[in-house]
């Protein structure tokens, strides 16, 4: 993971531990509902957090393509990050 990745996926992280619980195991490789337990109110509310955070819209077309926090890490540094 390059240092660029390191940074998204801490806060990431941090998003996701404040919108689900802050006791979670959080790995690159997590799966949001899998994993992490996150129901699909929880997953609008990670992304619209995560809109909020990084100041663009994930178009509705993406949203699919986020399933694990590296998906999102990944994601958020092609697509959100100045």
């Amino acid at each position: 993971m390059s240092e660029k990745n390191s940074d998204t996926f801490e806060k990431v992280k941090e998003i996701i531990s404040q919108v689900l619980r802050d006791d979670l195991d959080i790995k690159y490789e997590s799966h949001l509902q899998e994993d992490l337990g996150a129901e699909s109110i929880d997953i609008m509310s990670l992304l619209i957090e995560f809109e909020d955070q990084f100041g663009k819209e994930i178009p509705d077309e993406d949203i699919p393509k986020l399933l694990t926090v590296g998906n999102i890490v990944q994601y958020i540094d092609a697509n959100l990050k100045d």
